[in-house]
């Protein structure tokens, strides 16, 4: 369903129902729930063994993965049911929009679901301490008029997910820029909005930041115009009543994965491969996923069978290493898809390390065997970030990288940790004190992020791919 907002009514002008009605539904409720006793909710989990945390399906929030469950916001809630010592039900609402509503019904327990601390919102729930600080921002197509300001907004065509801060934030705007027109709807995401963008069926539309890095890995020609307010924050919405038994506890939780560098940590799991968008290289990636793909899919899902490994992760890594190209031969003189040097070819039986097969399969055989020299205590996805950077740097280069990091005073166990020590391996002062030397740690840094991107992407595609399948039988 889509909502202009051109009404011209006194009463839409004052903006007076996006607040009322909010109070309205929140209000109803509230006289079923201030009279439960203090620590009700805590019992209630316990005694049932379950806390309902309510989301939305999207890729910074909560969504199947290639193996299991993913998202922010599921970790997060999975790591407070653990303290619990309960079960996780994430129970997905269709729309941003319905989200509050829900809540104060009592549907859930709280709500994570990337949502935005407003002053509006704060009158009908209770927010937590925020976990992240994002920007929103105007989103457009490469090679269109960029909208560098409000004013250039006017005229354009721009829709907005019902419900959502941006919806909010473009009524307050409304005032000081009467002619300001653009619709809402409650049937599209924020990331299909986005999808609608980068097909030219939509010129603009305004989001989030973290969506929007995440998104622009997929839809590689989105561009950004501008900030179109100051940053704001995210955090769990909890009900608005005298039980906080289960507010405190989440309260306490997230201070301290801040305090312990656990928050940082999934933070980068999920958006540090933001950090490295590359338009061109992204966009070329995508075309030969159709182009040069399919003649070895059959050979990665092959090693996939062998190693265990996930047959994109091995695709992509294989992308990074020749773009997919078996005659492929590098200054150094590594040679095939894999980039395979002689001694590795030789270590693992590849005679011939043009051949597409043998490349692959040896390839993937290296890498099993030097995530299985990785201890056992590290924990995934570390586990494989780790060995896919002791494969481009040689892994007695890399525990010195560990080494530094624990040096550092900081977690040899922890991928985050440890690639920021990861560029030192360049620098005299400290590569100086290790047992290998002198390495390329910039480069492995690289590589590593750069098939954390070309994975995401195709991890991306064959869902979709599925998807389609399915529908159309």
């Amino acid at each position: 369903m889509h909502r202009s907002t051109s009404d011209s009514s006194p009463f839409y002008k004052r903006g007076a129902p996006l607040i009322l009605v909010l109070v309205a539904i929140a209000l109803l409720p509230l006289f079923l729930i201030y009279d439960r006793p203090r620590g009700a909710a805590l019992n209630e989990v316990k005694q049932n063994g379950i806390l309902r945390v309510l989301t939305v399906n999207s890729p910074t929030t909560y969504y199947e993965g290639p193996e299991h469950a993913m998202g922010l916001e599921y970790e997060l809630a999975s790591g407070l049911a653990k303290r619990l010592r309960v079960e996780l039900a994430m129970e997905t609402a269709d729309s941003i929009a319905s989200i509050l509503p829900r809540l104060t019904r009592g549907d859930s327990h709280f709500a994570a679901a990337g949502l935005i601390v407003s002053k509006e919102r704060e009158q009908i729930v209770k927010f937590t301490p925020p976990y992240q600080e994002i920007q929103q921002q105007v989103v457009y197509l490469m090679g269109r008029k960029r909208p560098k300001s409000v004013e250039d907004l006017l005229g354009r065509d721009i829709s907005v997910v019902a419900g959502s801060s941006a919806a909010h934030h473009l009524n307050a705007l409304k005032a000081s820029h009467p002619n300001l027109r653009w619709t809402e709807t409650s049937d599209k995401s924020a990331d299909q909005l986005l999808y609608d963008v980068w097909q030219g069926e939509l010129q603009i539309t305004i989001t989030d930041s973290h969506v929007i890095a995440v998104a622009r890995h997929h839809y590689p020609e989105l561009a950004i115009g501008f900030d179109i307010r100051e940053s704001v924050k995210l955090a769990w919405a909890f009900p608005m009543n005298d039980d906080d038994s289960i507010y405190d506890i989440a309260v306490d939780y997230l201070k301290e994965l801040k305090e312990n560098g656990e928050l940082d940590r999934l933070l980068e799991r999920y958006y540090g491969l933001t950090e490295s968008f590359d338009y061109i290289n992204v966009s070329e990636y995508r075309r030969k996923i159709e182009s040069v793909l399919p003649r070895y899919q059959a050979l990665f899902q092959e090693a996939e069978k062998q190693t265990g490994f996930d047959w994109r992760l091995l695709a992509a890594m294989a992308y990074q290493e020749s773009y997919w190209d078996p005659a492929a031969v590098s200054p150094t003189g590594v040679k095939g898809i894999m980039q395979l040097t002689n001694a590795t070819a030789e270590e693992m039986n590849v005679d011939d390390r043009t051949d597409p097969r043998q490349s692959i399969l040896g390839g993937a055989a290296y890498l099993k065997h030097i995530r299985e020299r990785i201890p056992e205590r590290i924990q995934e996805p570390d586990r494989t970030w780790f060995a896919l950077a002791a494969y481009n740097l040689g892994f007695g280069h890399f525990e010195d990288a560990r080494i530094l990091t624990q040096r550092s005073g900081k977690s040899p166990d922890n991928w985050l940790d440890v690639k920021e020590l990861l560029p030192m391996l360049t620098d005299p002062e400290w590569y100086e004190t290790t047992k290998h030397g002198q390495a390329r740690g910039e480069q492995a840094l690289t590589f590593v992020t750069r098939i954390r991107t070309f994975y995401d992407v195709l991890v991306r595609i064959t869902q979709e791919a599925d998807a389609a399948i399915e529908d159309s039988g």
